[in-house]
Order: C-alpha cells, then sequence, then structure tokens
C-alpha cells in the first residue's frame, strides 16, 4: 500500500506556495503506515498531488518537503544534486577568499530539511535533526564523499531539535579521518581555534561572520563583549584597535579558549579581561560600579525556539538591552543580538528600542544584521531566518 498522507480540506495553501512544512493539525489521514523517517506522497483533501516529503509520526511537524516535483524521486542522485548545488551556491560567494570554515547546506534552505552540514577546511561536521535526515545519511554521507578533499565527515546531531523527533542524541566520526582537537579558522584575517567535537553547534559561530567584520567603529575604544564564547567579537575589536577588551561569559572553558585565541593572533594579555560570570548579573554590577564602554556588545544564546516561549524571552531581551544600554557611553555603539527563531526582526527592535527609552537614550541604527549568506534564507521558509542583529548609535 502506498505511504500516503492525505491534507484537511483547505490546508495545501501553504505547500502550494512551496513552504516546506506539514503539521499534525493540516493531516486528514495517513496511509501505508509509514515509518520514522519514510518518504510519503503528499495530497490534497481533494485528491492532488502536492509534495513528496519525510513523514515523523511523533513530532508537531509531521512532514518536511523533499521535492514539489512528481517527477523527481527521492534516491541517491536526489542527494547528489542538492549537495552540488548547495556547494555551487557557496562557490560563487567566494568564501574561500576570507575564509576556511562555511556552512554548506543550511537545511530547507537548501532543499534538504532538517540537515545541517557545514565545512572546516578539509573536514565536514553534520547535523541530521529530523526523521527525514537521519533516514537519509547514509545516502548524504555517500553524496558528501565523492567530493576528493574531504579527508573526514563527524556527526554532531547532539541537539535538543533532535527529541522532538523521536531521536537521541548521537556524536562521533561517520566516516575518513578524525578532526583535530582543535581545528584554525582562518577569517578576514583573524584566526580562531575551533572545537569541532564538543563545541557550540558544529564548533563555531560560523552565522556571524560577517557582523564581526563590521565593527570598524572600536579604535580606540573600550569595548564589552558579553556571552562571549571563544571570543569572537573581542578578537574582532582588538583587530580594529581597540584599546580594551572585556571578555564575559559563563564557561570557563570557553574564556580559556577566547584566551588561546588572542594569544594566536599576537594580541597583548593585557588588552583583554575574562571574567566568568553570568551576563545579566554581570552587567548589573558593571551598572552598579558606574562602568561605561564605548562598544557594548551582546550576542546571547536562543531565549525563544517557540512562538509559546517568546513572552518570556522577550523580558529577557528588554532587560539585557536595558542594562546594555546603560554601560554605553554616550555617542557609542550598543550591538545587540537575538538567535531565537520564534523572534522577528520587527519585534526585536520594538524591544531593543523600548530598552533604550527606558535606559533614558536616544537610538539611531547604523546597521541592521542577520545570518551570512551561507546561512541562506527562502522566500518561500521565512522561519529560515533566525538570527537578527542591530548595530545602534547611543546617544
Amino acid at each position: 500500500m502506498p505511504k500516503e498522507i492525505i491534507l484537511q480540506k483547505g490546508r495545501e495553501r501553504s505547500l502550494l506556495r512551496r513552504h516546506p512544512w506539514i503539521f499534525d493539525g493540516a493531516v486528514a489521514a495517513v496511509s501505508g503506515a509509514p515509518l520514522p523517517g519514510d518518504t510519503v506522497e503528499v495530497y490534497s483533501f481533494e485528491g492532488n498531488w502536492l509534495a513528496r516529503a519525510s513523514y515523523s509520526p511523533v513530532s508537531k511537524l509531521r512532514a518536511r518537503v523533499w521535492t514539489f516535483d512528481q517527477a523527481e524521486p527521492i534516491d541517491q542522485e536526489f542527494f547528489n544534486r542538492r549537495i552540488d548545488a548547495a556547494a555551487a551556491y557557496r562557490s560563487r560567494l567566494a568564501l574561500q577568499n576570507v575564509t576556511n570554515a562555511w556552512r554548506l547546506v543550511h537545511g530547507e534552505a537548501d532543499g534538504l530539511p532538517g540537515c545541517v552540514i557545514d565545512r572546516y577546511g578539509d573536514f565536514v561536521v553534520c547535523q541530521f535533526l529530523c526523521a527525514g535526515s537521519e533516514a537519509a545519511h547514509e545516502m548524504i554521507l555517500a553524496a558528501l564523499r565523492r567530493d576528493s578533499s574531504i579527508r573526514g565527515i563527524y556527526e554532531r546531531s547532539d541537539t535538543d531539535a533532535r527529541e522532538r523527533d523521536g531521536l537521541k542524541s548521537r556524536c562521533g566520526l561517520l566516516w575518513g579521518e578524525e578532526p583535530p582537537e582543535l581545528f584554525a579558522i582562518r577569517e578576514n584575517g583573524i584566526s580562531f581555534l575551533a572545537d569541532l567535537r564538543t563545541g557550540h553547534k558544529t564548533g563555531f559561530y560560523l552565522d556571524q561572520r560577517d557582523n564581526r567584520a563590521s565593527l570598524p567603529f572600536c579604535h580606540g575604544a573600550d569595548v564589552l563583549n558579553c556571552f562571549c564564547y571563544t571570543g569572537g567579537f573581542g578578537l574582532r575589536a582588538a583587530y580594529e584597535g581597540a584599546k580594551s577588551v572585556t571578555q564575559v561569559d559563563l564557561s570557563a572553558p570557553a574564556l580559556e579558549l577566547a584566551r588561546q585565541n588572542a594569544e594566536l593572533n599576537g594580541f597583548y594579555d593585557s588588552l583583554f579581561t575574562y571574567t566568568k560570570a553570568d551576563v545579566f548579573e554581570q552587567l548589573r554590577r558593571f551598572r552598579d560600579m558606574g562602568r561605561q564602554f564605548d562598544v557594548v556588545v551582546l550576542d546571547p544564546p536562543k531565549f525563544a525556539e517557540t512562538p509559546k516561549q517568546l513572552e518570556k524571552a522577550a523580558r529577557g531581551y528588554k532587560d539585557i538591552n536595558l542594562l546594555g544600554a546603560k554601560l554605553t557611553r554616550p555617542g557609542g555603539f550598543l550591538v545587540t543580538f537575538s538567535c531565537s527563531g520564534a523572534m522577528t526582526p520587527e519585534l526585536f527592535a520594538k524591544i531593543v528600542g523600548d530598552a533604550a527609552r527606558d535606559a533614558g537614550r536616544s537610538a539611531r541604527i547604523v546597521r541592521t544584521m542577520g545570518q551570512a549568506p551561507d546561512h541562506p534564507v527562502t522566500l518561500d521558509f521565512p522561519e529560515g531566518r533566525y538570527l537578527t542583529g542591530l548595530q545602534l548609535s547611543l546617544s
């Protein structure tokens, strides 16, 4: 019996707009007893073929579309084409001119839902985040292995996203050589050491590459880098001639790697101060001390993954940006981000604007920011935009 999904009446509109997600409430019937990750044919209530998708019986996101082309089977050649197209797009971006590390596959935006693949020199790090990409991972690996320049493929499927599809966390070598304990990334004139095996995400915040490069106003400045992780924005500030850089993070190992990164780039130890602390608490301490900085960078972890968490997240963003605005000297810059997918750029701008006003500051937008172009967003899938940021001049 064919494995099929039939949608509720009228629920095909999003698919006709080529949106790749099908939620459980849109499903009227399932036939053929598909297993997790199986490919299913998707039909409208009237019986019109709509798409071919991967199936997840336990997730509210019941199916993710592989293709809207009825003539396109989901086989090895399908994954070869998808990987080749993703690589060709990155090649046209000329990323190799500025870095040796970039995102090769960005899930739905590259036609491979729930699949993240990052390239670090000769090594590849993969995340299979849903039932469909999990079931297809051998074909995805086979597509990658056609590239003779790849020495090793490592898996970092250790995110909470897998739990929603009933999948367990998994990490380890998939093929070839293990990546080094610390991989040296070059990026716009700066070197970073990244932990591909246990570091955040796949080892480094590749999505912030262009935003790190857009800090030219740091010359002679006192810079505060909050949630600094391994020091990305702080090192860029030093590269641009900052007078002092205060790096704040709760993770001692991250701060130690930030120190190593500073040493790797030949920066003086006296330029940096490393503070292990909860950022919210540390910002309040700085406020009570009367400390101020010329540039304040706020790059917190994800506060809201779903719309249900948005109200609580909004309070967190308001609090931290209120404190950040108070710590920014008049004429200085507040650089602030949200990586919460449920947070729209418009809402984030409103929250930050309210925070600046409550701090008694006037804020002008210098630049709006998002994820680097190797983390693309398609017009059919705006949910792919998860990173939003503002550079603000405060008076």
